[in-house]
């Protein structure tokens, strides 16, 4: 690209040296410049772009964006100079990436839980009514049933997420699906994506030890809401969660047109009637156009919730019947991970799912009760090195089972130990034990399980590792839970 017009929206305080004719690539990783490439520096929490110049230099870079002077050779690349450079790499890979999302319909969905889920029926919705779509989130990137990547993120960092919007783009996507944490908005990972419909799923207990309060988590969720305006270009919609408590919060913070959801209050979508059974959910959906009866795979109150805010979103933006949109849930596939029920040996139920927040683990948890017939044993785990206050909520959600099994998520670097105990200090009973090791907590809860007992395996979901230490270990939970039950039931 033409590098006079690909910084030209910079607001530049120095230039240092003679630019370059053209750039081939943007990266803010040294390790993946190669020749004529831009690198940019990015100040992050444990390592500091200004500290690698050299490399990025020595690997081919022919020009640094930085945020104050540092030691090259100019003769080798240019300098320039700009106040801010995660501001700066957002303008720049929207610009070099042609502002891919100017082009599409992109649904925007946030909340503390249900982005997955949501996401993934938004998705469904649309190519099941033959519309070409992508996925963007938890589970990787996918371009309509093409899985092209995996993500450590639920939000991709700005320079990711336009190139994927732009692969998108070239292959003939119109619509596009993408979960946004609170961490991608407060760190500026979204900036330069126009989104047409923004979702908002509920709002509890979860990242405090990086926002700080609820009041700060909700400023940074709403975000994505009130900045529906700035581009004005296309028609832009914001669907909420009408039962939540930060209901009004999020309404007068929204500046264009408002659709809500729910089941209890007054909504312009609501379900009605709700049954539910060990293998479906069935609801009557109230909409301005109508009642509707809805028939869906998925389990529990809070999937009730995800269907209505897919359906409400898809509906506000496209020319879709609400009969096709129902007609659709029926196929609706249940996330990995998201209330999965395996197939396993040894006629005990057993289910993964990735609550990993009080609020999920008691949804979670809630959806199983009906069908409880003898006991229901929970296995619950946090990770280390983030929020502590979590850890005793999240065991006295648990304490509704009968047994419970408390391990670790992902210690990271912190004494799995504490963590344990942060844990055991939340318990309403005795009635559990503490396993560092979490394929033994899972073996454990497998073992005492009893033919027609619940378990539930919490925190992880599909994620396909553990972090121990700087480390990704392979782990599992549905195939280890799979492994655990053939071995000990190998003939029933």
């Amino acid at each position: 690209m033409n590098t006079y017009e690909l910084i030209s929206s910079l607001k530049i305080k120095q230039q240092i040296g003679k630019l370059p004719n053209t750039i081939s690539s943007i990266s803010h990783n040294s390790r993946q410049v190669d020749d004529n490439s831009l690198f940019i520096c990015i100040s992050g929490f444990t390592v500091d772009g200004h500290n690698f110049v050299a490399e990025a230099v020595e690997n081919g870079a022919t020009c640094i964006v930085a945020e104050r002077e540092v030691n090259l050779d100019t003769n080798k690349a240019t300098l320039i100079i700009v106040p801010d450079t995660n501001k700066a790499i957002a303008t720049l890979a929207a610009t070099f990436y042609k502002h891919p999302s100017h082009n599409l319909t992109i649904y925007g969905v946030t909340g503390t839980n249900g982005k997955t889920t949501v996401t993934t029926i938004i998705n469904h919705l649309l190519t099941d009514n033959e519309l070409s779509t992508a996925l963007i989130g938890t589970n990787g990137f996918q371009i309509n049933k093409d899985i092209y990547s995996s993500s450590n993120n639920t939000t991709s960092d700005v320079l990711t997420n336009q190139h994927m919007l732009y692969e998108a783009k070239n292959q003939g996507v119109t619509h596009v699906a993408m979960e946004v944490s609170s961490h991608g908005l407060e760190q500026g990972r979204l900036w330069g994506i126009d989104f047409t419909v923004a979702t908002f799923t509920n709002l509890s207990h979860e990242h405090l030890d990086y926002h700080g309060s609820m009041e700060e988590y909700a400023a940074t969720k709403v975000q994505l809401f009130s900045s529906l305006a700035i581009q004005p270009n296309k028609q832009k919609i914001a669907v909420l969660n009408r039962d939540d408590n930060w209901y009004e919060y999020f309404q007068k913070r929204t500046p264009v047109q408002i659709v809500s959801y729910g089941i209890y209050e007054q909504a312009d979508f609501r379900a009605t009637a709700i049954k539910y059974y060990k293998d479906r959910t069935s609801f009557e959906l109230l909409t301005p156009e109508g009642s509707f009866q809805v028939q869906t795979k998925l389990m529990g109150e809070f999937n009730v919730y995800n269907v209505l805010a897919a359906i409400a979103s898809v509906y506000v933006k496209e020319s879709i019947p609400l009969t096709d949109l129902v007609k659709s849930i029926e196929g609706t596939p249940t996330p990995p991970g998201r209330m999965e029920k395996l197939e396993s040996s040894g006629n005990r139920h057993i289910y993964i799912d990735y609550a990993h927040t009080p609020d999920a683990l008691t949804k979670a948890i809630n959806s199983l009760l009906p069908f409880k017939q003898n006991k229901l044993i929970v296995v619950v785990g946090t990770g280390g090195d983030r929020d502590k206050s979590i850890r005793p909520l999240l065991a006295k959600a648990a304490s509704v089972a009968d047994y419970v099994i408390l391990t670790i998520n992902d210690p990271r670097h912190e004494d799995p130990n504490n963590i344990l105990q942060d844990l055991e200090n939340g318990m309403l009973h005795h009635q559990y034990t503490c396993l560092e090791n979490r394929k033994e907590a899972i073996r454990e809860a497998i073992n005492y399980s009893s033919p027609n007992d619940i378990i539930l395996i919490a925190g992880k979901g599909k994620e396909p590792y553990q972090i121990i230490k700087n480390k990704k270990v392979a782990h599992n939970d549905a195939t280890i839970a799979l492994e655990c039950s053939n071995e000990l039931f190998p003939n029933i």
